[in-house]
């Protein structure tokens, strides 16, 4: 019987990284996310990204058992994870001053969603202004408890006392003049609590009011007693602020001691010191607010509460790789190389040893699963590493240590002396 001849189809495994690529077999390719595929430049690096993992791991030398598809997967992976840590590194600069701000509609891939008003904005790319929006938010619930601004309205109201009756109900009272559409803070009120901002009355005894023969005008004083200047005074300099605090003074006295009144005030229960006794036609008005949820938005304008609140709802898309400089496309061609060296590792560690005669060869799939996955972490910790040197505070840390350094050494520098 004659010896058949053996001519197999392929003498090569059938899985062999390819040496270079082309664009275009990038460009024909179905990558995890699709997300970079609208970028010349991303397809350029990715097909040479097959050349750079075939090199170092010695495709010249010994088969690599990975697809270019792989590779190009390695390298989307890479370019986000980029793009995540440096968002991340922008979220830890920006956050406290973009609290409030609008926020965006992502879909699946972390792109802002087409008609979104962000759309194309690029904030990830964005310095953004130094508005302090956290301490900002701070300062308001401090300025509204303080009767001095903050972002909550302040409304008016007021009743008529009623004879020999000390109590009033603010609550009650302000409720039912919140059913009149004509007041401003017209269905407001419901039975949300009101917190009493100010109670004042105003006189009819405009008699009350002390002028003296100069009207008033060019009055100094010096906050402890009334002084007006003369012919034969001294001529005091005070400061605007000084002026502006006695104005406040003198209101508050004729508001609260010429009128007679005091009041105390419990569960916006209003007590009238002394009881009221006739009928001249007395009036007391109140300044308030009306409680609002935390997360509650105004109906008419933004305080910020549907904005911006962490780090989640911050508008940062995926970094576009056209904006990636040479410094991260190094990191991605790194990062790229150890996961495709973890992938090979699993692909070797399949078969941990292959039968050949009369021996067999051992594969070193943990190996490369381990380095990869170490080079990935060295990566990561690198780059994270760099950019906590790089927030803004370390730089205006650096900032100053320059410029001290510098009037340190401007110091020791001799002053020409000038010849007339």
């Amino acid at each position: 019987m004659a010896i058949p001849n053996l001519t197999p189809a392929s003498v090569t495994s059938k899985i062999i990284l390819s040496a270079s690529v082309d664009v275009t077999d990038v460009e024909g390719t179905t990558l995890p996310f699709e997300i970079y595929k609208s970028s010349n430049n991303f397809l350029e690096g990715a097909a040479d990204q097959v050349a750079y993992v075939y090199k170092k791991l010695g495709g010249d030398v010994l088969d690599v058992e990975l697809t270019n598809e792989q590779v190009y997967a390695s390298y989307e992976e890479s370019v986000l994870e980029y793009s995540y840590i440096l968002n991340i590194h922008q979220a830890k600069n920006s956050l406290s001053n973009l609290l409030g701000n609008t926020t965006a509609s992502f879909d699946s891939d972390g792109e802002i969603q087409a008609g979104d008003s962000l759309e194309s904005a690029n904030v990830e790319l964005k310095y953004p202004k130094f508005t302090f929006q956290y301490s900002q938010r701070i300062a308001d619930g401090l300025a509204t408890e303080s009767n001095v601004g903050g972002d909550l309205t302040v409304y008016s109201a007021s009743f008529d006392t009623a004879v020999s009756q000390p109590d009033y109900d603010l609550q009650a009272i302000i409720y039912t003049a919140s059913l009149d559409a004509d007041n401003p803070f017209y269905g407001k009120i419901g039975n949300k609590r009101i917190t009493i901002r100010r109670v004042y009355y105003k006189t009819a005894r405009a008699m009350w009011r002390f002028f003296a023969y100069y009207g008033g005008l060019n009055v100094i004083g010096n906050l402890s007693s009334y002084g007006q200047y003369s012919d034969d005074s001294t001529f005091e300099i005070v400061p605007t602020w000084q002026n502006k605090l006695q104005a406040i003074n003198y209101e508050d006295s004729i508001y609260t001691r010429i009128s007679h009144y005091s009041y105390e005030l419990y569960n916006n229960i209003i007590r009238l010191f002394p009881v009221p006794r006739d009928l001249q036609d007395e009036r007391f008005w109140v300044q308030f607010t009306v409680e609002m949820d935390a997360w509650e938005e105004y109906s008419d304008r933004k305080r910020g509460a549907d904005g911006i609140n962490n780090l989640n709802t911050l508008p940062f898309a995926n970094i576009p790789y056209d904006n990636i400089n040479s410094i991260g496309k190094q990191w991605i061609r790194r990062f790229s190389l150890a996961v495709c060296k973890e992938m090979l590792g699993q692909v070797r560690s399949k078969f941990s040893t292959i039968p050949i005669p009369g021996e067999s060869v051992t594969l070193n799939g943990a190996a490369l699963i381990s380095e990869g996955k170490g080079e990935q972490k060295d990566l990561r910790d690198e780059l994270k590493a760099v950019l906590d040197e790089l927030t803004y505070a370390k730089l205006a840390e650096q900032d100053a240590a320059v410029t001290e350094n510098a009037m340190k050494v401007n110091s020791k520098v001799a002053l020409p002396i000038f010849v007339g």
